[in-house]
């Protein structure tokens, strides 16, 4: 059975928690304006689809050589889960703001690479919530789209209101901090439900 609630909480906590998607589209959009930060967003989706395919046709094939896979999956995937809990609710809201120069498209798809984050959150997502239930191409390349989109919609929201998050975050750090590992924690226990 298909936990859309669920998904859907994971895949927005993971997107739009801090990281260094959504720190540095905030920190562009702070320095240089929403629009000049456009290019570099762009980037970010675009790069974020290219490794969104790339670890759907892994856990795909994983899945299907290897059925038995779900169990570790899970208790990887609700590890992970846990370990984001605790690192945001240790993680503060800093944002450097000083300096540096404009990021373009190319640097916002390169980043996504290198980005750990990414991986973790289209495997996870892939292996728990979606492989269980869905198996056709149009099933597996719709939900990646989405995925896509939910990922890099972060960062376009963190740099539509990087000044307002950034003073909001600096107010209430804790308290937001507390309500998104909580859901975290919800989302790694219904995993075995």
């Amino acid at each position: 059975m298909f936990r859309l609630y669920d998904f859907l909480i994971y895949c927005f906590i993971t997107a739009y928690t801090p990281g260094a998607n959504n720190l540095l589209s905030m920190s562009n959009a702070i320095r240089l304006g929403f629009r000049r930060s456009i290019r570099f967003n762009l980037g970010i989706l675009a790069g974020f689809a290219v490794v969104m395919s790339v670890c759907t046709v892994f856990s795909a094939t994983l899945y299907s050589f290897l059925p038995k896979v779900k169990m570790v999956m899970q208790i990887l995937g609700a590890a992970y889960m846990l370990y984001l809990a605790w690192k945001v609710w240790k993680s503060s809201a800093e944002v450097n703001t000083e300096g540096g120069k404009e990021a373009g498209f190319i640097s916002g798809m390169v980043l996504q690479f290198i980005n750990p984050k990414i991986y973790i959150y289209a495997i996870t997502a892939m292996s728990l919530y979606i492989l269980p239930v869905y198996h056709s191409g149009t099933a597996l390349t719709g939900f990646t789209a989405v995925l896509s989109l939910i990922g890099a919609s972060g960062s376009f929201i963190w740099a539509l209101f990087g000044a307002a998050f950034c003073k909001f975050f600096s107010r209430h750090t804790k308290l937001v901090n507390a309500v998104m590992a909580l859901l975290l924690i919800y989302c790694a226990v219904s995993l075995f439900l």
